[in-house]
């Protein structure tokens, strides 16, 4: 799966980073290096948590995109399913 993640300078400098089409996966950085590196982990995070509460991970949109953005990028995601235990 690839997600779209949307970048902008917020107003302190720091950049702020979203994933367009994975409501709730955001973060920020104070270069766009760590943005990047940030917002991967938030996207695992988002995505590992929706698995372990049997959510469905929400379909990646290819159209996801946004002008006012300074820098837009595709994420491929992939997560590990943990395995159940019987009890």
């Amino acid at each position: 799966m690839e997600y779209h993640a949307a970048y902008y300078e917020g107003d302190d400098g720091w950049i702020v980073a979203f994933v367009l089409d994975f409501p709730g996966a955001n973060s920020q950085g104070k270069t766009l290096r760590s943005a990047r590196r940030m917002v991967r982990d938030a996207l695992r995070m988002m995505a590992e948590t929706h698995i372990e509460m049997g959510e469905p991970l929400p379909t990646p949109n290819p159209r996801a995109k946004d002008k006012k953005a300074i820098f837009m990028e595709k994420i491929p995601l992939s997560v590990r399913v943990p395995m159940k235990v019987p009890s």
